[in-house]
């Protein structure tokens, strides 16, 4: 299982926390780190429209300029602004076997995810 996020977003801290102290191991992507590839946000726009994977309310988004947010108009240009600006996507983003199994975080979510 892979979480993929930023260290200091505090979604993602409260999200690592959640699994680690409930014990539940996983491999944490740095966004900022170690980037994405073009290939899996391909993969995550086939699971889940742009609309719910980039963070519309986020400083990031609300800091690009109008035509930058009129141009996501389809994936290729989805993968462009995520592939730039990672702090633009949702986060975190918890995977199992290359599947989205929960996008941002809900202690609800995970404890009924992990039946905790």
């Amino acid at each position: 299982m892979k979480l993929y996020g930023i260290p200091n977003c505090n979604t993602v801290k409260k999200a690592r926390d959640w699994l680690d102290t409930h014990h539940i191991a996983y491999e944490f992507h740095d966004f900022k780190k170690q980037g994405i590839s073009p290939q899996k946000l391909q993969a995550w726009l086939d699971q889940l429209p742009d609309s719910k994977l980039i963070n519309r309310a986020g400083l990031t988004w609300r800091g690009l300029d109008d035509t930058t947010k009129q141009s996501i108009v389809d994936n290729a240009s989805a993968i462009a602004l995520m592939s730039a600006k990672t702090s633009v996507i949702k986060r975190p983003i918890l995977e199992k076997d290359s599947k989205i199994i929960a996008l941002g975080f809900s202690e609800t979510e995970y404890s009924a995810l992990f039946k905790q």
